[in-house]
């Protein structure tokens, strides 16, 4: 799960992290009226969206207008938040499609001295947290990580102990930080590498952390992923979820119970099981084709959910072509065959249809499928299957 970077500061604040005062506004005039209650010469008007990248984006309505801008009075702190507010802004990560921006907060500015990048993700190889710094602040750290990996610094900590003082000092003396910031330094990262453990975090990103004028460490952004698995019992961090920046089919899907997200390619795919449903895509791939979506109905699918499976599957108006790669288990193939030709006679098919079936009840769901009148491409393995999806798209 994801939050925006004005809920992340609270957490931040709340947990110890210092960052900068901040205030959120949905109309113009409450930026205006922010800006004077910060009472600092200048601010920051900053789009809220679930998107990275915003201080090089642009709104597609006035591509002269970016997500991030500096003000220096309310008139402009009202200007600016009138180009933002119910603008579609378009970012690296957004996609051409952009995402409207409902809210924007005004943060106070300050003296900054220096800019790093600090982040925090789950190294499953080691099957614990790494902290992350770069002297490369406020840069894109995926380019950072490819063009100059030397200059990634990582410390792997214990969820139950914490990063350890010797290991701020460490990262300090590589990214140069020196005298009274260290001092700084092992409070914030020791209290982000807890906060990131307490509440079950996936990821927690600062980028850039800056150093001010005083030697102090500061969070100028935030960022926080969540292991949505965990949310049973971080019910106040729940409350954070914003639906409006959710991909609407994927919500759809996980009322009915799927695993769902959505993909740029052209060939849906509906599988049971994780594992199967990557396999798939990737063999979509070797055969020139790209997929669609990922959706996983899971072991225990039923007709309802099937049939829920293609009306989302087929609202994506991308979709020329449908594999359905099941592997029979706990759900039997005969389950599946029997709900795929129900669900055709709801929804119905204006792509073609490829089937591959293998495990329980094999014969009997392949027999159902036969005797149907519904247009179904059959397939006998996995790589005859996206052979023939790719040819009927002509991939």
């Amino acid at each position: 799960m994801k939050i925006h970077e004005f809920q992340a500061k609270e957490l931040f604040a709340n947990a110890g992290v210092a960052v900068l005062q901040n205030r959120v506004a949905t109309t113009p005039e409450q930026a205006a009226a922010a800006f004077v209650e910060l009472g600092t010469p200048m601010a920051v008007v900053k789009a809220q969206i679930h998107a990275g990248g915003r201080g090089k984006g642009t709104t597609i309505e006035n591509p002269a207008q970016h997500g991030v801008q500096l003000v220096r009075s309310a008139e402009e702190a009202q200007e600016v938040a009138t180009g933002l507010l119910g603008k579609t802004l378009v970012t690296i990560q957004t996609g051409p499609e952009g995402k409207v921006v409902n809210q924007v907060i005004i943060e106070e500015g300050c003296d900054i001295a220096r800019e790093l990048y600090l982040g925090i993700v789950l190294d499953r190889s080691n099957k614990m947290p790494v902290l992350m710094c770069s002297t490369e602040g406020g840069m894109d750290i995926e380019t950072v990580a490819e063009e100059t990996p030397e200059l990634i610094f990582k410390e792997h900590f214990d969820p139950h102990f914490g990063l350890q003082s010797f290991q701020v000092r460490k990262l300090c003396s590589q990214l140069g930080i020196t005298g009274t910031s260290i001092r700084s330094a092992d409070k914030f990262m020791r209290t982000l590498c807890n906060l990131y453990v307490d509440l079950d975090c996936s990821l927690a990103e600062i980028n850039p952390l800056v150093v001010t004028g005083d030697g102090e460490l500061l969070a100028l952004d935030a960022k926080i992923s969540f292991d949505s698995n965990a949310m049973y019992r971080q019910q106040d961090i729940a409350a954070y979820r914003d639906l409006s920046e959710e991909e609407p089919t994927e919500l759809r899907a996980g009322e009915a119970g799927l695993s769902y997200i959505k993909l740029d390619g052209n060939i849906a795919c509906l599988v049971n099981g994780a594992g199967l449903a990557m396999s798939t895509m990737d063999i979509i791939k070797l055969h020139g084709g790209e997929p669609a979506n990922f959706l996983d109905v899971g072991g225990g699918a039923d007709k309802s959910q099937v049939t829920e499976a293609f009306r989302i599957l087929l609202s994506d108006p991308n979709v020329k072509a449908v594999l359905v790669n099941i592997f029979g288990g706990i759900a039997r193939c005969s389950t599946i065959a029997a709900a795929i030709v129900a669900a055709s006679k709801e929804v119905g098919f204006e792509v073609p249809l490829v089937v591959r079936l293998e495990g329980t009840e094999v014969e009997e769901g392949r027999r159902i499928l036969e005797e149907s009148d519904v247009a179904i491409i059959t397939a006998t393995d996995l790589t005859d299957a996206a052979t023939k999806v790719c040819a009927a798209i002509g991939a």
